[in-house]
C-alpha cells in the first residue's frame, strides 16, 4: 500500500487522471443539471399541460426528485463493486448509463403525441440518470485522491468537484443559447430536445479519456493483500463493503449527511429554483436569469480549486464551516437582490451564493475520500453523499417552490437554508479533522470502537 513516503505520480500522469475525472463528471453534471433546468422552464408545460403553471412546475420538480431517490441505490451498487473490483470500470459504466438516458430523454415524445405515457417515460430515464450519479462522484473523486500527493490532495480532488459547475456552465450556455436565438414556440417544441441530444457526443469523448487511465494504485495494492488473505484458509473471510463501512464507520457516514445538507439544499435553491423565483416573483425573463447562472457558474468553477488549496494549509472543516455559515447569512441578501429586478443585482446574488457554496464543496472530496478505509472507501464516501441528498438536494426545489406558493414570500425559503446551514455547522464541528490522514492509513485497527478514526498505525487492508 503507498505510504506517506512513497512518490506521487509523475506531474503529467496525476494531470491526465484529474483530466479523466474532470471530463466525465463535467459531462454526467451536465446530463444531470439540463434536466433541472428543463425542469423550470419547459417541461411543465410538454409533460404536464394539464395542470395549473406553478402546479406543473412542482409536477416536473417532483420529476427531478426522483432522480434524487435512486442515488443512494447507486451508491450502493456502485459503491459495492468499485470497492470490489475497481474504480475505473465503475465510472466508465456510470458514464454509459448518464449519457444514454439523457440522449433517451432528446427523442421522448411528449404528452400531446402519446399522453400520460409520456412523465412515465420521462420519470424513468430520470431513475436511470439519478442511479449513475450515485456511482459517479464516489468513484471519481476517489481516483484521483488515491493517485494524487497527500500534501496536495484536497486541491488535486477539488478538481472532479469544478465538474458539477462546469456541467452547469455547460448546461445553462446551452439553453440560454437556444433561448436566445429560438423563439419561444421554437424552443418548446424541438429547440429543447438539442442540448440532451448533444450528451451523445459527450459521452464518446468522456469514454476515449476514461479509458485512458490506470486504476488507483492504492486499491491495487490493497485488492492485491485482499486476494493473499483469500489463499490463506486460516485468515478471516473479508465482509461486504457496506457491512464493514456500517461496522467502523457509522459516524463518518453520519458526519458526511449531516456536511451535506447545507452544500446541496443552497445549491439546487441556488441556480435550479432560482430559474423559479426570479421569473415569476422577481419579474425577471428566462434568458436573464439563465444568463445569472451562467456567469455565476463560471465563477464558481473558478474558485472551487482554490478552496481546495486552502484546505490543504488550514484543514478541510474550517474551509467547510465558513462556506456553510456563509451560506446561511447570505440568504436573506440574496433574495433581497433578486426582488430588485436589476441583472447586476441577479449576478452578484447568485454569485457570491456560488462562492460560498464553493467553501463546502470543494474539500468534500478530499474529507470524505480521508474518513474511509480503502478496501471500503466508495462504498462509504458514496453512502454519506449521496443518502443525504435524498433529504437534501431531492425536496429544495420542490420545497422551495411549495413555500413561495403558500407564503408568496421569500422569506420560508431563506429560513429553509438557513436550518440547512446550522446542521452542517453541527454535523462539521463534531468532525475530526482529517488533513493528516495518509489513506494508506486509514482503516480501523483490530479492536477499535465502531464509529471511532483509524489508528494512524493501522494497516490498510
Amino acid at each position: 500500500m503507498a505510504s506517506a513516503t512513497t512518490a506521487p505520480p509523475p506531474p503529467a500522469n496525476l494531470k491526465r487522471i484529474v483530466a479523466a475525472s474532470l471530463i466525465g463528471t463535467t459531462i454526467e453534471w451536465y446530463d444531470f443539471f439540463l434536466y433541472g433546468s428543463a425542469a423550470a422552464l419547459v417541461f411543465n408545460k410538454l409533460f404536464f399541460p394539464d395542470s395549473d403553471p406553478l402546479v406543473g412546475t412542482l409536477l416536473s420538480f417532483l420529476t427531478y426528485a426522483v432522480g434524487f431517490a435512486a442515488r443512494p441505490l447507486g451508491a450502493l451498487v456502485f459503491g459495492h463493486y468499485g470497492d470490489r473490483i475497481g474504480r475505473k470500470k465503475l465510472l466508465v459504466l456510470s458514464l454509459l448509463l448518464m449519457g444514454g438516458a439523457t440522449f433517451a430523454i432528446g427523442l421522448l415524445p411528449t404528452h400531446a403525441t402519446v399522453g400520460a405515457a409520456a412523465p412515465v417515460l420521462l420519470t424513468t430515464l430520470r431513475l436511470i440518470q439519478g442511479f449513475a450519479l450515485g456511482g459517479e462522484w464516489g468513484g471519481a473523486v476517489l481516483l484521483v485522491s488515491e493517485h494524487g500527493d497527500a500534501r496536495r490532495r484536497g486541491f488535486w480532488a477539488s478538481w472532479p468537484q469544478t465538474g458539477a459547475p462546469a456541467g452547469q456552465l455547460l448546461a445553462t450556455g446551452v439553453l440560454s443559447l437556444l433561448t436566445a436565438v429560438l423563439s419561444d414556440d421554437a424552443f418548446g417544441t424541438w429547440g429543447w430536445r438539442i442540448p440532451f441530444l448533444l450528451s451523445g457526443v459527450l459521452v464518446i469523448v468522456g469514454l476515449w479519456i476514461r479509458l485512458s487511465v490506470d486504476e488507483s494504485p492504492v486499491f491495487q495494492q490493497a485488492l492485491a493483500q485482499a486476494e493473499a488473505r483469500k489463499a490463506d484458509r486460516s485468515a478471516e473471510a473479508e465482509k461486504l463493503p457496506l457491512v464493514s463501512v456500517l461496522r467502523h464507520h457509522w459516524r463518518d457516514v453520519l458526519v458526511a449527511m449531516g456536511a451535506r445538507m447545507a452544500e446541496n439544499i443552497s445549491y439546487y435553491v441556488i441556480t435550479a429554483f432560482i430559474l423559479v423565483y426570479a421569473t415569476t416573483s422577481a419579474g425577471v425573463s428566462k434568458q436573464t436569469a439563465l444568463n445569472a447562472v451562467l456567469i455565476a457558474s463560471a465563477v464558481h468553477f473558478a474558485v472551487i480549486p482554490a478552496w481546495g488549496a486552502l484546505s490543504d494549509r488550514v484543514g478541510r472543516r474550517p474551509v467547510y464551516l465558513l462556506g456553510a455559515v456563509g451560506v446561511g447569512l447570505w440568504m436573506f441578501p440574496f433574495f433581497s437582490l433578486i426582488d430588485t429586478g436589476g441583472f447586476g443585482n441577479l449576478i452578484l446574488a447568485v454569485t457570491v451564493g456560488l462562492v460560498l457554496h464553493g467553501a463546502m464543496y470543494a474539500p468534500q472530496a478530499a474529507f470524505f475520500s480521508e474518513m474511509f478505509a480503502t478496501r471500503m472507501r466508495y462504498s462509504g464516501a458514496s453512502i454519506g453523499a449521496q443518502f443525504a441528498s435524498v433529504a437534501a438536494g431531492a425536496p429544495a426545489p420542490l420545497i422551495a417552490t411549495a413555500l413561495l406558493e403558500d407564503y408568496g414570500s421569500s422569506t420560508p425559503i431563506a429560513l429553509y437554508v438557513i436550518a440547512a446551514a446550522l446542521l452542517t455547522v453541527l454535523a462539521v464541528g463534531l468532525a475530526k479533522e482529517t488533513r493528516q490522514r495518509d489513506l494508506s492509513d486509514v482503516e480501523p485497527s483490530a479492536g477499535a470502537e465502531p464509529g471511532t478514526a483509524p489508528a494512524a498505525d493501522a494497516r490498510t487492508v
